[in-house]
């Protein structure tokens, strides 16, 4: 999950009421089908060009789109606390450059099927990592989420068709199941921004901190820094989509979306994230359907949709007068 899909702020939500347009419920299932583009959209970037060149290029490309839209739909900083500073900084050396560069890492080795699998499990983790670092309460739902979750990537790499390439489908699961612990931790660090600072405001801000430590990462480990002779038509035009829809336009969409939905909404919303993700793996990359993926895959969705249930009935608490 991006940064702007944790959970709202009173400053984030306080604009207009909780409704269910179809305006609304569009710009949720939008931005999440965004979301999931992410992933099948990482291994076809990460084939065709240098790691951290690319990152570079979806935070530049990210902060142009995301630029305007904070300028008119939100306050620009001004009601910002000095303490959002520090989080905002390790937001982006987690969220943004540890997380990007692991996923495409990660995302080479591995197919986009597991790496969609792995990647739905995140709801789950982010409740664990809640639990263990903020003490939060842990129940039956939150548990039998994170159990079926383990038992789903599990059996999707035990039940893959074997290539001979085991070590590196399994090194790039590693890699990718680490983007998603680093991403639990930069949506519970965004959980530490006052109210005064917009998921908006704090996406823009962290991907442009992550601008020049990615220009520094690509000049020290790329091969090529920004050498983009050996990239085809396709190639660049999954990276100008990775930077304009899933890092700046899912934002705002989602933004949008959430600041009017209510809480049972913009939780139900996020199961099109997964589901976006598995089928542009088939219809992006080209990889063959097999039944054994819905063992696994269909494991961990009945974890998320627990996460959903509980993510809902959390906002409802919240919203009951004391």
């Amino acid at each position: 999950m991006e940064l702007s899909r944790r959970t709202p702020t009173y400053h984030d939500m306080a604009c207009e009421p909780a409704s269910a347009t179809p305006a609304t419920i569009g710009q949720l299932l939008a931005g999440m089908a965004l979301f999931g583009s992410s992933t099948p959209l990482s291994k076809i970037i990460g084939e065709h060009f240098a790691v951290f060149t690319a990152s570079c290029l979806r935070m530049a490309i990210a902060s142009l789109v995301l630029a305007p839209f904070v300028w008119f739909l939100t306050e620009r900083y001004a009601a910002a606390r000095r303490s959002d500073i520090g989080v905002v900084l390790a937001i982006s050396a987690f969220g943004m450059v540890g997380f990007t560069a692991t996923m495409l890492f990660g995302m080479r080795l591995t197919t986009g099927v597991i790496g969609s699998t792995i990647m739905s499990t995140t709801p789950a983790v982010t409740a664990a990592a809640a639990v263990v670092f903020f003490g939060a309460a842990m129940n039956w739902r939150k548990a039998g989420a994170l159990a079926l979750a383990l038992v789903g990537v599990v059996a999707i790499n035990l039940l893959r068709s074997n290539d001979g390439e085991a070590d590196a489908w399994l090194l790039g699961a590693a890699l990718v199941s680490a983007a998603v612990c680093l991403e639990a931790g930069y949506t519970l660090l965004s959980r530490k921004l006052s109210d005064g600072i917009t998921s908006l405001e704090a996406t823009l801000a962290a991907s442009l901190v992550a601008i020049p430590l990615f220009v520094v990462l690509a000049f020290m480990f790329d091969a090529r820094p920004f050498d983009f002779s050996r990239a085809d038509g396709f190639a660049t035009g999954a990276l100008l989509f990775w930077g304009a829809a899933t890092g700046g336009l899912a934002p705002v969409l989602w933004y949008n979306g959430v600041r009017k939905a209510t809480g049972a909404l913009t939780a139900g919303a996020m199961a099109v994230m997964p589901l976006s993700a598995l089928v542009l793996s088939y219809v992006l990359l080209g990889e063959p359907f097999r039944w054994a993926h819905l063992a696994g895959f269909g494991l961990v969705f009945a974890g998320l949709v627990l996460m959903i249930v509980e993510h809902a009935q959390d906002t409802k608490k919240d919203s009951e007068p004391a």
